[in-house]
């Protein structure tokens, strides 16, 4: 689901406003990470109104409540957990979700410091900040006997207006929390605050209680309509009734409160569910007595985003229909064994390779083998044989599988294994011919014993731009070992992207060349030429031949260090 509720920062903002603008009150509820964020932005239910009509009901926004944060990370409610922490879990709650957010700013800290949050959370999409008028650190005011120290309102209304002046635009809101009849001060000092922060600019009035009797909550949102009269404005109230829970939205509209905020029930409540869980197993010493207190597993894959993962895969292997064509004939120098059949750790290069291309959605795999061919396992592939080998190169084992050639491919170097992501980007561009290159070749010192296939393009890569190239303008106009370096942009890695049109293109002009003699571009011939030469022969006739960057997500295994250097990145996770 997670990827169903996007939106962008500039779209979410001012949805708050709108919505306050549109149906002058609002309910939002409390999130403490991502999962909680996902259930309070999806849940929702149908009612039928007056008329017999159904209707949808559900939370319009998400609390970021400092205490349910700070819970979370088994941390006291005490301004303990910093502000990149907190910034961190509310861009984590906004990337699963797409609803308005009010943040719990607690005191906000030092004028100067708010400042700097306002920024940071305007920037992140947060439609509102509620920041409360207690000195720092506070305590939280729910809390029976914790001492309550008010800060001065003039110190508190400067840096509401400070706070108000570093805004980019007005949809961000800045809303004060009233804490006067948490520490005991009464109305009117709750009255007189209000006035001061109101005058300051704030964007709205928050009063809070902690008694189970709502009188005093009802009795504010009465004289603060008599104080909005006296100013000529209103801003919008917000109340959070936590405490006195037995007051229904319908009485809070009636008292004109815009905003309710039920602000730790979704944290409180998995506290009880967790506690109820782990006595269960140490009660029973197993986790069957407590399956009807957790959901399936399945439907956590549902609510995060899993099963849509699995169905885009296996749409993305329906649509494409693409295949894979490793060449794996040839005798190595540095080894005694085809480099398909290299182990990094415990399990074939070739293994590896089919894992990685069975995890994007490709299972037609074609391996074309000939030297010590019986050594290949019985993977899930199918198997061409060159028994030319010793005289022959990756074209000619290519060719030897040209039945199989019938629609979108892959060609594979049998010597390199690479990331998914490196061949989900090379089959997204939907281009005919796509070369994946590495711009950072002239920082690898181990290569230089090696003759590169280098690229050459038509137009120059900005050093500036970002590594991932967009291909539709880059074209190349040569690829080969006997290239000038300083002129090229990158290192052909070993994977070629073609189809349907180039799979045909590539299979006309190589059927063209099977009677020519002699050299072969940088081969002695077409018997021993490898696949850059048949590009370079395909780019020479005017067949576009494009290149998609990648600086990193691959690795050639050229000699026994490469090897050791595979197996402490796939052990280590690198590059996954």
């Amino acid at each position: 689901m997670t990827l169903r509720n996007l939106i962008s920062p500039e779209q979410r903002r001012p949805r708050l406003r709108e919505l306050l603008t549109r149906k002058n009150f609002v309910r939002i509820i409390e999130a403490h990470n991502g999962i909680s964020g996902l259930i309070g932005n999806n849940a929702f239910l149908e009612e039928l109104d007056d008329n017999g009509q159904a209707v949808r009901v559900e939370f319009d926004g998400l609390w970021e409540s400092s205490l349910t944060d700070s819970a979370s990370k088994g941390y006291p409610d005490a301004e303990i957990i910093g502000v990149e922490s907190r910034l961190h879990n509310i861009s984590q709650i906004l990337d699963v979700t797409n609803k308005p957010m009010i943040v719990d700013g607690d005191t906000g800290g030092e004028a100067s410091h708010f400042e700097y949050t306002v920024k940071r959370l305007e920037a992140l999409g947060v439609s509102a900040v509620i920041i409360e008028d207690k000195v720092f650190p506070k305590r939280n005011s729910l809390s029976e006997d914790a001492n309550q120290v008010l800060e001065d309102p003039q110190v508190f209304a400067t840096k509401i207006k400070r706070a108000g002046e570093v805004r980019i635009k007005d949809d961000f809101m800045i809303i004060a929390r009233l804490e006067s009849l948490i520490a005991g001060f009464g109305l009117e000092d709750a009255l007189q605050r209000a006035r001061q922060y109101l005058k300051a600019g704030v964007d709205g009035i928050m009063i809070h209680s902690k008694k189970n009797d709502p009188a005093e909550i009802f009795a504010f949102a009465e004289a603060y309509e008599r104080l909005s009269d006296e100013l000529g404005y209103r801003r919008p109230l917000v109340c959070v009734p936590t405490a006195y829970n037995q007051v229904t939205e319908a009485e809070l509209k009636a008292l004109n409160f815009n905003v309710v905020i039920y602000a730790n029930h979704l944290m409180r409540a998995s506290v009880r569910a967790m506690d109820n869980v782990v006595k269960s197993i140490l009660l029973n010493k197993r986790s069957l007595e407590v399956d009807p207190l957790c959901v399936p597993v399945k439907e956590i894959f549902n609510l995060v985003g899993f099963t849509d993962v699995k169905e885009k895969d296996a749409q993305f292997a329906r649509d494409q229909g693409v295949a894979a064509f490793i060449p794996a004939a040839g005798k190595s120098r540095r080894f005694e064994q085809p480099k398909a059949l290299l182990k990094i750790n415990g399990q074939s290069l070739l293994e590896n390779q089919v894992e990685a291309l069975t995890r994007c959605g490709i299972r037609r795999i074609n391996v074309i083998r000939g030297f010590k061919k019986t050594d290949f396992p019985p993977v899930k592939v199918n198997y061409f044989d060159n028994d030319e080998y010793e005289d022959t190169f990756s074209i000619y084992s290519l060719f030897q599988a040209q039945e199989a050639i019938n629609g979108k491919f892959l060609f594979i170097n049998s010597d390199i294994l690479f990331s998914d992501f490196v061949i989900k980007n090379l089959i997204d561009t939907n281009l005919d011919i796509v070369v994946a290159v590495d711009g950072s070749y002239k920082h690898h010192k181990h290569m230089q014993d090696k003759a590169l296939d280098l690229v050459i393009s038509k137009t120059a890569v900005n050093a500036d731009q970002r590594r991932l190239v967009n291909p539709f303008n880059q074209k190349i106009v040569r690829i080969g070992k006997q290239l000038d370096i300083p002129q090229a942009v990158g290192e052909y890695i070993g994977i070629t992207y073609f189809s349907e049109q180039g799979a045909e293109d590539l299979k006309t002009v190589y059927n063209d060349c099977l009677g020519r003699t002699g050299n072969f571009h940088e081969a002695d011939s077409l018997r021993r030429a490898s696949l850059t030469d048949l590009l370079q022969e395909m780019i020479d006739r005017g067949y576009p031949v494009h290149f998609l960057e990648f600086e990193r997500g691959w690795i050639e295994i050229h000699n026994p260090q490469d090897q050791s250097a595979a197996e402490t990145m796939l052990s280590g996770g690198e590059g996954q």
